[in-house]
């Protein structure tokens, strides 16, 4: 028989962590050999067939051999002693991988033990008396690990249903949220019945505090939705007599009053609540038609407004038309040409509210591009940038002169395009005296 490797040892599987399980046992590395490579260390056979079987304590017959030649016998015998160490290894490979269950292998690992003394076979008796002392002390300790993985399970259990408990007294004294709520306590209700190894005693106390509190929920909610059809009734009457009042002001022409007016039945309309789906969406639709019909009204009065400050805009548009399409290659030409957009622009007038973004935007684009190209123009064809800078200076200085002498005279208007346009011969000049640094 070929030589067997110890068993190597197997890792208890992982155990979820709202069950605990008990600790996996180390396996027992152990020198016991097998007794078939060389039986004749363990025994001999006398001339009459009796087997004797070699110990500390000396020899001691464990049977007889008539079948064969003598060196048969003792392997026979020795066979029978690696099929013991087979079963203990096994055994003990089980038992360390958790693949057992503990007290059946404390006992099959005592039986052996037991069974030992008088067992008939060749081999080292008392190595393999030793494994299987390990290998009962390794199985009384999963037996304890189980029966304590067992209460830390129970324990788990039960501290699990409690706070199921007190999270069903909580929905049940606080929540308001109804259909969340009833939702939950089904769930609580399918977690409960999943959950097992509490005794009956205890398992009863809690099916209490959960059912009471269900109870009192279901009764919380049921008095919850019978307020709630007491108030949608008080609801009803309030917004018909909102719905009367708007359908007396949708002839109206008091517009900023009445705009307001409308402004407050609405939030007196969201202050009154919900009332019955059906009569609530009636009563909106008269409230609504009733509101539009003013709104509608006020805005037909107002389309002569509006077509004047589309008029507007369209100016504008036309500027800036005429803005994108100038000519950068004759700087002082440009530069007038803008001037005269501005102050066309200014003259044209209010536009729409929305379209005064866009515009703006759209004019200081231009601008930016404007003022991009001639300094562009000037870094590439302007030799001598000291007097162009002295130049820019000179126009600063002029613009902000007029400025002055407008704001004396009163005339705002001229002082802030003065101003404008001083700003504007400030900024060339920034970048003309960044390109005399450079």
């Amino acid at each position: 028989m070929p030589p067997r490797p110890a068993p190597a040892p197997v890792a208890a599987p992982a155990s979820p962590a709202a069950v605990p399980s008990a600790p996996a046992s180390t396996a027992i590395v152990h020198p016991v050999p097998p007794a078939g490579l060389d039986p004749v260390k363990w025994g001999r056979v006398d001339p009459d067939g009796t087997v004797y079987l070699r110990t500390d304590d000396g020899e001691r017959a464990i049977g007889s051999w008539q079948a064969g030649a003598p060196d048969e016998g003792l392997a026979h015998f020795a066979r029978r002693f690696d099929d013991l160490l087979t079963e203990a290894e096994l055994l003990a490979a089980r038992l360390s991988a958790g693949g057992s269950e503990p007290k059946h292998a404390l006992n099959s690992a005592r039986q052996l033990r037991d069974g030992l003394a008088d067992a008939a076979v060749l081999g080292d008796i008392a190595g393999l008396a030793k494994f299987l002392d390990a290998l009962v002390v390794q199985a009384e300790d999963a037996v304890n690990g189980a029966r304590t993985a067992r209460e830390a399970s129970r324990t788990q259990a039960i501290a699990r249903k409690e706070e199921l408990a007190e999270e069903a007294e909580r929905l049940a004294n606080e929540t308001t949220q109804w259909k969340h709520a009833g939702d939950r306590f089904k769930a609580i209700l399918e977690e409960w019945r999943t959950i097992r190894g509490i005794d009956r005693k205890t398992d009863e106390q809690l099916w209490k505090r959960f059912s009471r509190a269900r109870d009192a929920f279901n009764r919380r909610r049921g008095s919850h939705f019978a307020d709630l059809d007491r108030q949608r009734a008080t609801a009803r009457t309030r917004k018909e007599e909102l719905v009367v009042e708007a359908e007396s002001l949708s002839e109206s022409t008091d517009w900023g009053a009445t705009a307001a007016r409308y402004k407050q039945l609405m939030v007196d309309w969201k202050a009154a609540g919900r009332a019955q789906k059906d009569a609530d969406d009636a009563l909106w639709q008269r409230f609504r038609s009733a509101q539009e019909a003013f709104f509608t009204h006020r805005s037909a009065v107002f389309s002569e407004r509006d077509a004047e400050f589309a008029g507007n805009a369209a100016r504008k548009e036309q500027l800036l038309t005429e803005a994108e399409q100038i000519d950068t290659s004759n700087p002082d030409a440009a530069r007038a040409t803008l001037r005269s957009i501005h102050d066309r622009w200014e003259a044209a007038g209010k536009v729409p509210r929305e379209r005064i973004r866009e515009l703006e935007d759209r004019l200081r684009a231009v601008e930016d591009r404007i003022r991009n190209d001639l300094e562009s123009r000037w870094r590439r064809a302007d030799p001598e940038v000291d007097a162009r800078v002295a130049q820019f200076r000179d126009r600063v200085q002029q613009y902000e002169t007029q400025a002055a002498k407008a704001r004396a005279a009163g005339d705002t208007r001229r002082a802030e395009q003065a101003e404008g346009q001083a700003e504007q011969w400030r900024e060339w000049l920034a970048t003309a005296e960044k390109a005399v640094q450079r």
